[in-house]
C-alpha cells in the first residue's frame, strides 16, 4: 500500500519506469509490479505502457548498473528460464525454493521468486509467508522474492503473475521461479506461464500419491523427491523408483522430453545442483530442438485469448441491460418458474442487439 500512497501523489513516467527496470533498479520494479496489481484505471493503463515499451527490440542489450563480481550481462543467447514449481502442501516447496535459489547465485545468477496464490488472504499459507521463511535467498541482492496480490480470483493473479514475468526479465533476472499455492487449478495456470514445471514430491510408498492427480504428473518436466535426508533416503529412493516406472506409462511429451525423477534433501541441501543439471540440460533440449520459442507463442496466444475473454466477461456483466434482465430473470430461475436454459438465450438475445 506505500508504493499505492506514493504514486498517488506523483506517477513516475513510462521514460521513468523503462529506464529503472532495464538498469534492475529494484525499487522501480516493485513499483511496476504494484501498477500491474493495482486495480486503478490510471494504474493499469500506465502498466501497459511500460511493458508494451519494454517488450520493444532494442539495438543493444539493457546494460544494468548493480551487476556484481562475477555476473554477466544478460543476451538474448541465453533467454531467462521460467520454472514452475509445485507440489502438495508439506512437500517442502519454500525450503526448497530457496536452496535453489540460493545454489543459482552463487553461480552469479539473479533470480526472481513470484507466486500464484488466490486464496492467500483466507488460508494465511506458506506463499505470503515467503518472505519471512525465505530468510536466507530474501536477505540476497541477487535475489527478488514477490508474493502474489491476495483476495483475488485465479485468473486474474495469474495475469498479473504473467505480466510480473515480462517485468522481472526486463530487468535482467535469470531465472524466473513461479511457485503454487498446492495442486489444482494454479498448476494449470503455472503450466502455461513457463517453460519447465517440476513437481516436488514426498518420500514414502503410498504418501507422496496424496492429493496429487496423475494430470499434474503428466505435466512435470522433473519430478524431485524432497527430504530425502536420514531415515528417509530409503524411503525417496522407493518413490523414485515408483515415479520412474509410471512415466514410461505416460505419452510422449511435446516437448519431446523423458521426464527425469531425482530425490533431493532441501533442507540439507543434497541433490540441489543434480536438479540444477537436469534443469539445464532440460533448457539446451527445448532450444535445440525449437519447443522452447514455439511453446512461448503458443503461450502468449493462450493468454492473449484468455484476457479476451475475461474482458468480454466482466463488459457482459456490468452493462446495464444485462443487470437490470438478471435482476427480473434470476429469481424466475431460482423459483422453478423459468428454464435456466430459455433465461440465459434471452439475456444473450438481448446482448447482441446491441451490436
Amino acid at each position: 500500500m506505500n508504493y499505492l500512497r506514493t504514486m498517488r501523489r506523483v506517477l513516475p513516467t513510462v521514460e521513468t519506469f523503462v529506464q529503472g527496470i532495464r538498469a534492475g533498479n529494484r525499487v522501480v520494479l516493485g513499483q511496476a509490479i504494484t501498477l500491474v496489481e493495482s486495480a486503478r484505471p490510471d494504474h493499469q493503463a500506465l502498466a501497459q505502457e511500460v511493458i508494451a515499451e519494454l517488450l520493444h527490440p532494442t539495438n543493444s542489450n539493457p546494460v544494468r548498473t548493480d551487476v556484481h563480481p562475477g555476473e554477466q550481462q544478460p543476451t538474448t543467447n541465453n533467454p531467462t528460464l521460467r520454472i514452475a514449481v509445485t507440489g502438495a502442501p508439506g512437500v517442502g516447496k519454500s525450503t526448497f525454493i530457496e536452496a535453489l535459489g540460493t545454489h543459482l547465485t552463487q553461480q552469479g545468477q539473479r533470480v526472481a521468486v513470484l507466486a500464484i496464490d488466490p486464496t492467500s488472504s483466507v488460508s494465511k499459507g506458506s506463499i505470503l509467508g515467503d518472505k519471512t521463511r525465505m530468510e536466507q535467498l530474501s536477505g540476497n541482492d541477487m535475489a527478488f522474492i514477490r508474493p502474489s496480490p491476495s483476495g483475488e480470483s485465479l485468473g486474474g493473479v495469474a495475469r498479473k503473475t504473467r505480466e510480473t514475468i515480462l517485468l522481472v526479465e526486463a530487468a535482467g533476472y535469470d531465472t524466473v521461479i513461479i511457485e503454487t499455492v498446492g495442486v489444482g487449478q494454479s498448476e494449470i495456470a503455472a503450466h502455461s506461464m513457463t517453460d519447465l514445471f517440476l513437481l516436488l514430491l514426498l518420500p514414502g510408498a503410498g504418501d507422496e500419491l496424496q492429493g496429487i492427480k496423475r494430470g499434474i504428473v503428466e505435466m512435470a518436466d522433473i519430478l524431485a523427491v524432497n527430504k530425502a535426508d536420514g531415515e528417509r533416503v530409503k524411503l525417496a529412493n522407493q518413490a523414485r523408483a515408483h515415479y520412474l516406472n509410471a512415466t514410461h506409462l505416460f505419452p510422449p511429451k511435446p516437448n519431446g522430453w523423458t521426464p527425469k525423477v531425482l530425490t533431493c534433501s532441501a533442507e540439507q541441501g543434497t541433490g540441489i545442483a543434480e536438479i540444477w543439471q537436469t534443469i539445464e540440460a532440460f533448457k539446451a533440449h527445448i532450444l535445440d530442438n525449437g519447443f522452447f520459442q514455439e511453446n512461448r507463442k503458443q503461450q502468449a496466444g493462450y493468454w492473449f485469448k484468455e484476457t479476451l475473454q475475461a474482458g468480454i466477461q466482466k463488459a457482459f456483466f456490468s452493462h446495464p441491460k444485462v443487470r437490470k434482465q438478471l435482476e427480473t430473470l434470476e429469481p424466475a430461475v431460482l423459483a422453478g418458474q423459468m428454464s435456466p436454459f430459455a433465461a440465459a438465450e434471452a439475456v444473450l438475445k438481448s446482448w447482441s442487439e446491441k451490436f
